[in-house]
């Protein structure tokens, strides 16, 4: 999903939908980019969205011998300019209180 579709969805489901919660966080180490959180009630039930951004990898280097015990590092170069964002789905599953993933095709997420 796109940045322009994700803020139409933001502003759609606050305008449409009660107890929304929003919120954006870094993604903790090793991942680089962030993540926004929406909550809200949906006509199914309890709903949560998360809407990732992270930069493309330009190139991983790895650092390492064939010694044994030796250490191993993996370097990855990310973009500045380009970046890859995807959506999750997910509903709460009240009998378990756990969030569960819902399948989207791509290009198919309607409210």
């Amino acid at each position: 999903m796109l940045p322009d579709k994700w803020e139409q969805t933001k502003g759609h489901i606050l305008d449409t939908f009660s107890n929304v919660e929003i919120s954006a966080m870094e993604l903790p180490d090793p991942e680089v980019g962030k993540k926004e959180i929406v909550l809200f009630s949906g006509p199914l039930g309890q709903m949560k969205l998360e809407y990732y951004t992270k930069p493309v990898i330009l190139n991983r280097n790895t650092h390492g011998s064939r010694r044994i015990g030796s250490h191993t590092a993996v370097e990855y170069v990310y973009s500045n300019s380009d970046f890859t964002h995807y959506l999750k789905v997910y509903k709460l599953d009240l009998d378990s209180d756990e969030w569960q993933e819902m399948a989207i095709e791509k290009g198919s997420f309607n409210l």
